[in-house]
Parts: C-alpha cells; structure tokens; sequence
C-alpha cells in the first residue's frame, strides 16, 4: 500500500511538472489576450468622437465617449413596427426571443467536430423558460443543470431525467431522489463525491476538475484557476482516487469547465489538459467540456466560430484513440452561445434628465433595469441599445446619452465602460424623446434567467415568442403585484 502511494505520488509530481508548464504558457496567453482586449476597447472608445477622459463624479469614474468605434447599433432580429407592436400588444419592456434564431444555434451547436459522438447540452441557466426547453428538445439537445431545482424544472418540461446532467455548487437534499430516476451527476468537490458514494456505493458518478487555468469574459466569469471554488483542484487527483476505491464507484465522465467570453486558443489548451485527467481513470467514456464560448453581442466584439475551435479538439481526440485505443465521447454545454443574440428587450423612455452643462449628462431613464437585465451593473457587459420612436421607426439624428434603469440604485446603469460596472459612459444613439422605445439586444442569456428579481417590488416582465411567421406568443405573462406577495405569512 505505501509503496503504491509513493507511485501514485511520483505520478503527480511528473504530471504537476509538465502541467505547471502548460499552465504558464496557456495563463501567458490569457494575459496577453485580456490585455490585447482591454486595448482594443479603449482605442475603440476614443475613436468615435476622438477623445476619451475620465473624470471623478461623487465616487464615480465618468468616461466621455462614443459608443465603442462611433458605429451606431441596429437591430437584429425585430423591426422598428414590430418594437412598436411589442409594446402595443404586451406593454414594456417585455423580452422577445426569436424562434428562428434560437433553432438555428441550435443546430450550429450540434455541429461541433467530433471525432465519436456528441452530446450538446443546453445550459439552462442561461434561460429557463419552458418554451426555449421544449424548442431545444426538439432539436435534440439535452440539459446540464446547475442545481436539483433545475433538474426538475427541465423534467416537468418534457425532458427525461437520463438526458439531464447535473453540475452544481449546491448538491441538493434531494439529489438521491434525481439519481434514481435517471440524472446523471458530476461530484463538482471532495465532499460531493463522498456525499454519493455514502448513499451509491459501486455506483455510476462523473467528477469535476477545476484544471488549475480559467478564462473569462470578466474576472466574475471566470470558473477555473486557483481563484475558483468550481470544481475539485486538479492536485487533488490522489484524494478523489481514494475516495473513488473506498465506495468502489465507477467513473465514466470528466467535467471541466473554465468560464465564460473564454478565449479560445486557452479553451482548446484545457481540453487537452481534461484529456490527460481522462487518462488516469480507465472507465471514463466521455469528456464533457462545458461552454463559455464567447458571443459578440456588440457591433464590434467577435464571437467565437465552433468550427474553427472544435477541429484541434476532434484531432485531441482521435490521438487520445491512439494511444489508448479509447474512443470518449464529447459534451459540450452552450448557454450563452444559444441564448444571447436570440432576445432583445423591449422598453420605453420613460424620462429624460440633463445634469450640468459641459460636465454633465443627457440621462435617459427606461421602465426597466437590473430588474431585467443585470449584466451591466454586475459585470459592466455591453449590450446593443437601438432607438426606435414611438410610431414604429428609426430616428433620423443622434445624440449622446448615459441610459439608466427605473431602480432607485445608482448602479442601475445600461451603458457602462467595457468590464467597469462602476464607471459611466456615454453611449451615441439615435434621438428619442419620453415615450420611445429603446430595443435593448443581446438580452437572451444570463438576462431573464438572472434578473434582481422584484426590486423595489418591479414585477416580472412577460417574455414572448417572435415565430417565424412574424407573430408574437405569450410565453411568460407579467407578474402581479398579488404573486410578489403570495409567499408573505401575517404575524399572529
């Protein structure tokens, strides 16, 4: 036993040595990608009007300029009558979603090269709405789940349990139950994986490794590296085999995850990692690579084309044949990918405020916010904000504003700098005026999924269906001021 533990040992530290190589290299080239990035943005910032400066406001960093290379944003799915008929038909702001779109990443998720099977999960996070589950059930994609609650909001919209894959920072209460009827879960720490081999000793398990390297739109986006609780840490490999040989369990999936916006050329560096952890469990048939592949939702971002980054991924694959005679199965989670430019958020100018004079700003103020679409203040993400007037068309001249939501939060900001929540930015859009409307795009992912629910006791928004005969389905009515308080209890 010692003399086989001082093997399993020795096997680490050559492992630890080559991967602490691949680490540097892949962290060097997350850093000279991020600061790549970061400069583009800020030579894109000043190149619209030709300055850019920032100022002290109160506690607030203030950056006077166009919106990323002066371009002004259009819309993308909706046109200016449709935005007027939305508004017309189901009030503001509503979120949109367009069928087609959504079908149509679908499929180009299914495509992803791979050399003996894939699975594309949907990462239901991003929008759970029953009517997005139901579409991609049709097209034949699964689920990964991030808690039992989503495991079991994806059964009650059609999906068998055995489709559904659960990965989460909470393994819930219940989660023997969900393994019963076919769940699939992935021991995403020590205690997880000793949690199910108590309860299914010999059983089935998948287990999650943080492999010591993480890449993200935002550092918030960030799941892997030494700053991240996702996942067990990769040097922890001697534990889970111990604990794996104490219950007898069977490992049959590895799970690694990075972020999400992650740089390409660092995701495919972790897969041949993952591929290595593959290795060191002989029953393993499938390697699943979750997603964070990035999305441009702005005019001037570049999103991540699968083809180019699954190729390298699909030839890891068929060497890893090779040289073991194994052929794993590949899964991949896309969230972001399906959902972001899939919905848009209608919502209407609900006030207009001017502070100052050339130290001020044109503030308009929508009749949504964090409460709809929260990315902004978390994470300062950018989103498209197309003008369109009240009538149902394009303004013919452009002005300069600062766009805030309806919260009495002075975080509540749509158009912050690039990944500076804190700081303000100026934003070039066409002229509108109180009572217009404002299209606010790439609204599908980690928008209706992840709102500040009920803040200042706003109600949910509905949500509805663009089909592909340009009419519009309810499929999430507004909530009412009833609901929001269904779960209050008097005190006697």
């Amino acid at each position: 036993r010692d003399a086989h533990a001082r093997s399993i040992g020795s096997n680490m530290l050559a492992r630890a040595s080559v991967l602490s190589s691949t680490l540097s290299d892949a962290r060097a080239m997350t850093q000279s990608s991020h600061v790549a990035s970061r400069t583009s943005r800020v030579t894109m910032l000043g190149h619209g009007r030709g300055r850019r400066h920032h100022q002290r406001s109160g506690a607030r960093t203030v950056v006077r300029a166009t919106a990323a290379d002066g371009r002004i944003e259009t819309l993308r799915f909706l046109t200016p009558a449709d935005a007027a008929k939305v508004k017309a038909t189901f009030g503001t702001p509503t979120y949109v979603y367009d069928r087609a779109t959504l079908v149509a990443q679908a499929d180009a998720a299914k495509a992803f090269p791979n050399a003996f099977g894939l699975t594309v999960r949907y990462a239901m996070k991003a929008s759970p709405n029953k009517a997005i589950l139901k579409i991609f059930k049709s097209r034949g994609l699964n689920i990964d789940a991030s808690s039992g609650y989503e495991c079991e909001r994806a059964m009650r919209a059609g999906f068998a349990a055995e489709d559904i894959s659960l990965s989460s920072q909470e393994l819930p209460t219940f989660f023997p139950d969900l393994v019963k009827q076919g769940v699939k879960v992935n021991a995403c720490s020590l205690s997880q994986l000793e949690r199910f081999g108590e309860v299914f000793p010999g059983g089935e398990v998948g287990v999650r490794f943080n492999p010591g390297l993480g890449s993200g739109g935002t550092g918030k986006t960030n799941v892997g590296g030494p700053s991240s609780s996702f996942g067990i840490w990769y040097e922890s490999l001697p534990k889970v085999k111990e604990i794996v040989e104490k219950y007898k369990l069977k490992v049959v999936r590895i799970h690694t995850h990075i972020g999400s916006g992650s740089d390409p050329a660092v995701w495919q560096k972790v897969s041949g990692m993952s591929l290595d952890l593959c290795r060191e469990f002989p029953g393993v048939t499938t390697l699943n690579l979750g997603g964070g592949y990035k999305v441009g939702r702005m005019s001037y971002e570049k999103s991540t084309d699968l083809q180019v980054v699954g190729v390298p991924v699909k030839e890891a694959f068929e060497a890893f044949a090779k040289d073991t005679g194994r052929q794993l199965k590949l899964e991949i989670e896309p969230g972001t990918f399906l959902l972001a430019n899939s919905c848009a958020v209608v919502t209407s100018v609900q006030d207009k405020v001017v502070t100052g004079t050339s130290e001020g700003h044109t503030f308009l103020k929508l009749d949504m916010g964090m409460t709809e679409v929260l990315r902004p203040s978390l994470y300062g993400s950018q989103h498209p904000l197309v003008s369109v007037s009240a009538a149902g068309t394009l303004p013919t001249t452009t002005a300069d504003y600062v766009v805030v939501g309806h919260c009495c939060e002075s975080g509540d900001l749509l158009t912050p700098a690039p990944d500076e929540p804190e700081t303000i930015s100026e934003r070039t859009m066409g002229e509108v005026n109180i009572g217009d409307l404002i299209v606010i795009e790439g609204s599908g992912a980690y928008c209706a999924g992840m709102s500040s629910k009920n803040y200042n006791s706003f109600p949910e928004a509905p949500e509805v269906m663009k089909l592909e005969d340009g009419s519009f389905a309810l499929i999430r009515q507004k909530q009412t001021l009833d609901q929001i308080l269904a779960n209050e209890c008097d005190i006697a």
